[in-house]
């Protein structure tokens, strides 16, 4: 082999010479290493060196001119500050000539680790844990790491396997979106063994790291707003007492409903039972069959609101000229409503992105208590709140012509 200045090429003859032969039963599977260095100073040209069989950290080493050991720290994003940077960058271009790529499963063998980390999901079909799935899998590609992703319908007996058998495949870590208020990933003899961080969910001891929206400030935003418009009986479709979110939503709610003086009546707050479009219908349904006065629905999250809009729709109510409905979350797509949902924006893919953060915080072994971190909500004001005008549960129902329905808008 020879560069283009006639001479033969040294990297040439370094490769061929230290590099062992592989089987003859591999011959015709050889990879090809770059070699670009040439002899004339800053010249740059290219020519190929074959080299049977795959590529090891061995190989790296001898053309890098360094330890294998050297190696190893160089190419691992946690441990490449330990190295001398031209060092480093030496070890690097090599790899990235002869084409190396790490083996995961030798490197687990000898560091203990797989380098991946469960992320337990409660509903993939939910489109705001897009964002958040997003979120975690670049916070942990920074310090790389790879996600292994698992929808648990936000059963407790799905989500106990899902754990049992990833941490039979090693993961080094779970971070969870399916926390409940009296979560099993608390037991002690979980826990003892187990890295897990909590996103979009808390839990009431706060024995594990959790980041979440600030729930309390966003109720507190949404009725604050209608109170602007005039609004004071106001309504609550609520999430799930079982869950931290719809928990923390209804006690934000009581406690923002305080603040502004409004008279809070139990019989204006409905609970349901999961945060879906179906369970919003029912219980807007149950609140407008109850024939209590009000003006206004702030739903625990924005399919709530989708089913509060149904409801409304099949009673001959309009939003937001009869009944204004406020969302929470701002999934994508709720712009896109009839009218455009008011809602809280919670920043999702920073979620995910932050507790990637504290589970990275874990595998280096920074010894701190838990954090729990909460970040701050914003209010997205829309087409689905309005000044009221007059007693709502006595309306008389529209004709299907003349409402507002909550099906996607296409032609925006």
């Amino acid at each position: 082999m020879r560069c283009p200045s006639g001479a033969p090429c040294a990297r040439s003859r370094r490769l061929a010479t230290t590099i062992p032969k592989r089987a003859a039963a591999q011959e015709g599977h050889a990879s090809e290493a770059t070699c670009n260095r040439v002899h004339n100073g800053s010249a740059m040209a290219t020519s190929k060196v074959s080299l049977a069989g795959p590529i090891t950290l061995r190989d790296v080493a001898r053309v890098a001119g360094v330890h294998p050991g050297t190696v190893s720290r160089a190419l691992n994003p946690e441990t490449r500050a330990l190295v001398n940077e031209r060092t480093a960058e030496r070890v690097l271009e090599a790899a990235k000539e002869l084409g190396y790529r790490p083996n995961p499963i030798a490197r687990g063998l000898r560091t203990n680790r797989s380098h991946t980390i469960g992320v337990l999901v409660p509903d993939l079909m939910n489109p705001l844990f897009a964002a958040v799935v997003r979120g975690i899998e670049d916070g942990l590609r920074d310090g790389g790491y790879t996600p292994l992703i698992a929808n648990t319908d936000n059963d407790a007996e799905r989500e106990r396997v899902a754990f049992e058998a990833m941490s039979a495949r090693q993961v080094d870590g779970f971070i969870a979106a399916t926390a409940r208020r009296d979560h099993w990933l608390l037991a002690d003899e979980v826990v003892s063994g187990a890295k897990v961080v909590l996103v979009n969910r808390r839990v009431d001891s706060d024995a594990l790291p959790a980041v979440t929206g600030d729930d309390h400030e966003g109720v507190r935003l949404a009725v604050e707003h209608l109170a602007r418009l005039g609004h004071e009986r106001i309504a609550h479709v609520a999430g799930s007492q079982a869950l931290y979110t719809g928990w923390s939503r209804n006690q934000g709610f009581i406690d923002a409903m305080r603040a502004q003086g409004f008279e809070l009546d139990a019989g204006l707050t409905v609970f349901s039972e999961a945060f879906t479009e179906r369970e919003g219908a029912r219980c807007c349904g149950e609140l407008l069959d109850r024939r209590r006065d009000f003006t206004a629905i702030m739903a625990g999250n924005d399919l709530l609101a989708l089913g509060c809009y149904d409801a409304l729709e099949e009673r001959g109510l309009r939003c937001p000229q009869d009944i204004s409905v406020v969302g929470y979350n701002d999934m994508p797509f709720v712009d896109r409503f009839r009218p455009a949902l008011t809602t809280i924006r919670v920043p999702h893919y920073e979620l995910g992105a932050t507790a990637a953060h504290l589970m990275l915080e874990q595998l280096q072994g920074i010894d701190a208590p838990p954090r729990q971190l909460l970040l701050a909500p914003e209010l997205v004001v829309r087409g689905s709140t309005a000044s009221p005008v007059g007693n709502t549960t006595s309306s008389a129902p529209v004709s299907q012509a003349d409402s507002n329905t909550s099906s996607l808008d296409t032609s925006r």
